[in-house]
């Protein structure tokens, strides 16, 4: 990113998360019940594993806020583990603190396809994989989301919204359509799997249950849309600064996410360039020049358009299997089945949370690369005058 930087250190089952968000303009008023919204419902949905259960998600601040403003300077914050103490003695970061004895019946030796392990081993050439696991685990999205909770907020100052919602569960719901603004506006945070589409759910749940019961574990799909976001954000005039390209790399990179679409990309594939781009409407009271429809999903050359910006992530089923797949044992390098670590069946109503983030991160350094300005009075006084100059253009 350009702008916003965003870095976050530990491990799962270290002692906590730590996370610093370098780039927010001074004067962001800082909405602590957003950021604790947005954690719960990171932990929220059926299907999740009894880690869930364990962890309570809090993000203490700890730096670049002083009585509910930012200062420009970077954000820190920190998230305790509380399952920590129950693996102090295999994870503790002084040698002298670790039991042996303890810390190998921890090991991981046996790696999980579809997981890091193997090939992070073999780039970081640790005999104990659980070097590899403990920052590959999901468990790092925590921070992302409590630092995506603070673009949030510099985004709703400009007037943009974010929400997300749960499209396809395995084969449930995987035809179906890109969803609109108002079908993700009105999914339910409380429900048990944040389904799109509520007629699903019965039979979501009913997956789930039989996947648990399998010893499986199921991938789907997740829509995220921001509302509101300004025209002009991104460029075309080089493949870094092309913004679909910069939503693309963040979202590729949650954990178990395999492939991303824009808007209504892959029915766009499958037909005529008639049917796959959007009319051009005349100019509406509010400048704008709207459009028919939106199958590109806000986003042409690399630029928003003004239309909503529409992201699906297709995530994979989870790696870590009750039963194991084939594999082989590190020290004889003979063929054994995975080794199993506590996991959920599914964890798609908090990819869609963590997608919301790092939708909101990309925005959020966007709109300061577009906008700039050391304090949010500057960003807001840019904004506003960039959006005059479009709705003038081309008189002007």
């Amino acid at each position: 990113m350009n702008r916003l930087r965003l870095t976050t250190a530990g491990e799962s089952h270290g002692p906590g998360l730590s996370v610093v968000l370098e780039g927010l303009p001074a004067g962001l008023r800082v909405d602590t019940a957003r950021l604790a919204l947005d954690l719960a419902r990171r932990q929220h949905g059926y299907g999740r594993g009894r880690r869930m259960q364990i962890e309570r998600d809090v993000a203490e601040i700890r730096g670049g806020v002083r009585g509910g403003e930012t200062l420009g300077s970077p954000v820190a914050l920190w998230i305790e583990n509380r399952d920590w103490p129950n693996w102090r003695r295999a994870m503790a970061a002084a040698a002298e603190e670790i039991d042996a004895e303890f810390a190998e019946l921890r090991r991981l030796k046996s790696p999980r396809p579809g997981h890091a392990d193997l090939a992070g081993g073999e780039k970081y050439l640790r005999r104990d994989l659980r070097d590899i696991l403990e920052r590959a685990s999901a468990r790092e999205t925590t921070g992302r989301v409590a630092a995506g909770a603070f673009a949030k907020m510099l985004l709703a100052a400009l007037g943009v919204e974010i929400r997300s919602g749960v499209r396809a569960l395995g084969p449930i719901g995987a035809d179906r359509p890109a969803p609109t603004w108002e079908e993700v506006a009105a999914v339910d945070d409380e429900s048990p799997l944040r389904a799109i589409d509520r007629d699903f759910e019965p039979a979501m749940i009913a997956l789930v249950d039989d996947a648990k019961q399998r010893g499986e574990t199921l991938g789907g799909a997740v829509t995220v849309i921001a509302r509101g976001v300004p025209a002009g954000l991104g460029s075309h005039v080089s493949w870094s600064a092309k913004l679909d390209g910069r939503i693309a790399q963040a979202m590729m990179s949650v954990p178990a996410v395999k492939a991303v679409e824009l808007g209504a990309g892959l029915a766009a594939a499958n037909g005529y360039g008639s049917a796959a781009h959007d009319a051009i409407l005349p100019r509406g009271e509010d400048g704008r020049f709207p459009r028919a429809s939106n199958r590109a999903g806000g986003l042409e050359g690399g630029i928003t358009n003004g239309e909503d910006v529409v992201v699906t992530l297709y995530k994979k089923p989870i790696a870590t299997l009750r039963e194991g797949l084939p594999s082989i044992d590190l020290d004889t390098g003979e063929a054994r089945r995975s080794q199993y670590e506590r996991s959920d069946v599914t964890a798609l109503p908090a990819a869609g949370v963590i997608g919301e983030a790092m939708l909101a991160l990309v925005l959020a350094d966007a709109a300061l690369e577009k906008y700039g300005g050391d304090s949010m009075a500057e960003l807001l006084l840019h904004a506003a005058a960039s959006r005059e100059l479009v709705r003038r253009w081309p008189e002007s």
